[in-house]
């Protein structure tokens, strides 16, 4: 039975009525940290080595070829952060000034700078209305004469069109990066994410869906030189061999990015668990969804097909003329929306607050001083991007509270919530109308 159906009609939470959200569901752990978690942290710093450059095995090693062969990856390199990876990604596949990457300008803030620390310049291009991911043809519109690489992000975990954006890579000779921050063991045509394009980056932050105590990154390449780059650039461009004391001798630009062995051993430990928690929100996020289904003018996330979604994060977009609200505009919806839902207790929320294109370290280019990058060549022409402006103005996510395997019986009253609201739409006209004025 649809929750429209199944859900009482209540009073609403924002008026005086109970809210539809028990307070101790609003909030759930994450990440779950067990005692093995504890104990693997505790291991490292019992034994060591504490440092990922150690001559020999480190649990950072051991991390490197475990994610090598869950992503069915050639190469792995683990870094200090997803950010730091993306870079390290570029760099290790010779992006660099002057060159044009186009990114999705709809993206976490680290996709457009990362191509800034290369002194390459991020060419922003519209996205996909449903799954959020680069639009293929807004991609292949903005190719220039300097573009060098196309950055698909893999947003929320929904794979990018791959397939689509390697034609356009092969036809320009174009490198592909994937942005897979947010989207382990998401599938793309039956193949991982993280082995189908030239470079893969991946973010092990706290929040994500397979974390660490903290901060870290992966990377996969194709490619060993590339690989061999990365590793190299991560060290202060150093050499670093097995058997090999070390030289001290810096044979390319090189960073401080290593991931330490705490981190890794933390995140080993988490990927123990990794599929018994995938199943469990694959299944919990199905069961939300399918109880929020029919209610009009709500557009959940689903997974394109031929894909697996990761359901790192849940976007839901708001249609007031699908809900019979004559006069209402999105943005007007969302707010009326939003705050209603979070008087229930759903921890609804709007993440993003503007498109890439309109953040002010792209405004202003003021970059590395006297306008660098962009003022090493012509700039390229900002191409207008409506997809993502709607996506932001007419959207609000859910974030983290679904990620816990345990999140079905939440996840339940949150679609309660969403059921109750909808049974007053006239009420969501009201408040809308009224933020408007």
């Amino acid at each position: 039975m649809s929750a429209v159906r199944g859900a009482a009609l209540g009073e609403l939470a924002a008026f005086g009525g109970a809210p539809a959200v028990p307070a101790g569901l609003r909030t759930l752990p994450w990440p779950v940290v067990t005692d093995a978690d504890r104990a693997a942290v505790a291991g490292v710093l019992d034994e060591g080595p504490l440092v990922s450059n150690a001559d020999g095995p480190t649990a950072v090693s051991a991390l490197e070829e475990r994610w090598r062969a869950l992503c069915a990856a050639r190469h792995c390199v683990a870094t200090s952060n997803g950010t730091t990876a993306l870079a390290l990604a570029l760099f290790a596949l010779g992006i660099g000034p002057g060159d044009e990457v186009i990114v999705p300008a709809l993206s976490f803030v680290a996709s457009g700078l990362a191509p800034l620390h290369q002194l390459a310049v991020p060419v922003f291009a519209d996205i996909d209305p449903v799954s959020f991911t680069l639009d293929p043809a807004a991609a292949a519109a903005a190719v220039t004469p300097r573009t060098a690489a196309l950055l698909a992000v893999h947003l929320h975990g929904q794979p990018a069109d791959m397939d689509a954006l390697r034609a356009i890579a092969d036809r320009h000779g174009l490198a592909v990066i994937e942005d897979a921050a947010q989207a382990v063991g998401a599938l793309w045509r039956g193949r991982p994410v993280g082995s189908l394009g030239d470079a893969a980056a991946f973010s092990l932050q706290v929040t994500k869906n397979v974390p660490t105590c903290g901060e870290g990154g992966l990377l996969t390449f194709a490619d060993e030189q590339a690989a061999h780059r990365a590793v190299m650039a991560r060290q202060f461009g150093e050499v670093m061999e097995a058997g090999r004391p070390r030289d001290y001798i810096s044979h390319l630009l090189g960073w401080n990015h290593k991931m330490n062995p705490v981190q890794a051993a933390f995140a080993l430990s988490q990927l123990d668990r990794f599929a018994d928690y995938e199943a469990a929100r694959q299944h919990n996020v199905a069961d939300f969804l399918a109880r929020i289904d029919g209610l009009p003018g709500l557009l959940p996330p689903s997974a394109a097909p031929g894909s697996t979604h990761a359901w790192h994060i849940l976007r839901f977009r708001l249609d007031p003329a699908a809900a019979g609200l004559d006069g209402v505009d999105p943005a007007g919806m969302r707010r009326a929306v939003h705050r209603l839902l979070r008087a229930e207790g759903v921890p609804v929320s709007r993440y993003q607050v503007t498109t890439l294109p309109r953040q002010r370290v792209f405004t202003d280019r003021e970059g590395f001083g006297r306008g660098l990058p962009w003022s090493l060549g012509q700039p390229p022409p900002e191409p207008p991007v409506p997809v993502a402006e709607a996506v932001v103005a007419d959207s609000l996510t859910l974030q983290k509270r679904h990620l816990h395997p345990d999140a079905g019986l939440a996840l339940r009253s949150y679609a309660e919530g969403f059921a109750k609201v909808w049974r007053h739409l006239d009420v969501v006209r009201n408040m809308a109308l009224r933020s408007g004025r």
